[in-house]
């Protein structure tokens, strides 16, 4: 049974109390092309490698191996009935047995001859993952959220730049035409003087109960050491490795803020042109996160009793899953995955340009991106920078409503201003799993 939301936050501030850096393993063997350019396979295509290969992961590789001139030549998962259907899906789609599997990703790291890969475990990996895969010479796409605490995603995009990796944050929203119409739309001055922008997310939610306790399976079957990683310890539970850890504090991020606002928050970041800053205050309410950037505009994270249904009248239902709003002096702009845009005062829609409509999650132009930026070495649309700000807005609103209070953030050091135990939850105790 879920926790109510006071004994959650008491909880978790008892929890939480003590925090350390992350200490992450070296990887088994070090790529010795690290410091250099991504290797191109023989026969030129950009080889792929897989790490997590749950129902996600799938839906991302349907678009990836939909590109010609990539190739998927590994997958890894700690998990042996994901090691069997992911091998099969990956070979039926080449008509052939040649993908390798492993049950430890860092021996798929140790091969030369992988030149990327993507990241699609459950969120308490992710940010320990790609900095692996990064420091073993890789380039990396990441599902979100792409760390679950601030230091996490601080060390993340800071390990990219030293490194020189291609890293692309899986927030695939900003490579679809609909949602770049919109931001357009805001900055171009259609909709006046920008003031405004709504964040749609989930009610925020915070429980730290475990599940019972069942028989550990034998490690061929689910290495369960190397699934908890970096989380804290707990007895195993199959519904765990099954997709039910969603929700539980130890393996998730932002009290599940993130499960949308990765996506929507980085786009307000986008249309208010703030991909190098991020806002300085955020208030709670029992609604939203009211959160204010230094230009004075407002970002409004707007909780939604109901994501997937009838969302009341300050949201246009029929727009679908995650929708924005961009609010100016002379109209406003809402959009969502059903690929609609809708304008307000209707006379601004001959401002609305041509555009291709995609309905739903897809991923292939933002994949398509990433694999061009691994070839030319510029930065992806969802860089490991613009993952940092937009990820850690979302925590920082996250910490404002488990700690039910104003906090103001210097955008500069993402730092919390005289709060103390806001700033120690920036970062988590870090298991040692290796």
């Amino acid at each position: 049974m879920q926790s109510s939301p006071e004994n959650s936050r008491r909880q978790f501030l008892k929890r939480s109390a003590a925090t350390s850096a992350l200490a992450v393993a070296a990887p088994l063997v070090v790529a010795p092309h690290v410091l250099g350019k991504t290797r191109v396979a023989p026969s030129d295509k950009i080889s792929l490698g897989v790490i997590g290969i749950g129902p996600r992961c799938r839906y991302d590789l349907k678009s990836m191996l939909s590109l010609d001139d990539v190739q998927c030549v590994a997958l890894a998962d700690v998990q042996q009935s994901r090691r069997v259907e992911g091998k099969k899906f990956i070979d039926g789609h080449y008509g052939n047995d040649d993908c390798v599997v492993y049950d430890d990703f860092r021996e798929l790291l140790a091969r030369e001859d992988i030149d990327t890969v993507i990241v699609a475990t459950g969120d308490r990996w992710h940010a320990s993952a790609s900095m692996l895969a990064a420091e073993a010479g890789k380039d990396v796409y990441s599902e979100k959220p792409c760390g679950i605490t601030i230091e996490l995603c601080q060390q993340l995009a800071e390990t990219m730049k030293r490194t020189g990796r291609v890293f692309q944050a899986g927030t695939q929203r900003r490579s679809v035409p609909n949602f770049q119409q919109a931001v357009q739309l805001a900055q171009s001055g259609a909709l006046g003087k920008l003031h405004t922008l709504y964040a749609s997310v989930y009610i925020p939610s915070l429980d730290n109960s475990w599940l019972p306790g069942e028989p550990t399976p034998d490690r061929e079957t689910c290495d369960w050491n190397m699934w908890l990683g970096p989380a804290p310890w707990r007895p195993y539970n199959s519904k765990y490795v099954s997709g039910g850890w969603r929700g539980y504090h130890d393996f998730d991020s932002g009290a599940r803020l993130l499960d949308w606002g990765a996506h929507t928050v980085d786009l307000c970041q986008m249309a208010n042109g703030s991909d190098d800053t991020l806002p300085v205050e955020y208030t709670p309410s029992e609604t939203n996160i009211t959160c204010r950037y230094a230009n004075g505009v407002k970002l409004v994270i707007d909780f939604l009793k109901d994501p997937f249904g009838d969302r009341g009248p300050k949201w246009i239902t029929r727009l679908g899953t995650c929708p924005v709003r961009f609010v100016g002096s002379e109209g406003s702009v809402e959009t969502g995955d059903s690929g609609e845009i809708v304008v307000k005062p209707a006379d601004l829609q001959t401002r609305v340009g041509d555009y291709k409509r995609v309905v739903g999650l897809d991923v292939t132009a933002h994949a398509r991106d990433f694999f061009d930026c691994v070839k030319s070495r510029k930065a992806p649309v969802a860089n490991g920078e613009v993952m940092r700000r937009s990820h850690v807005a979302c925590h920082a609103a996250a910490l404002a409503w488990i700690l039910q209070r104003k906090l103001t953030l210097d955008p500069k050091t993402e730092a919390f201003i005289g709060d103390d135990e806001a700033n120690r939850l920036r970062s988590r105790p870090v298991r040692d799993w290796a």
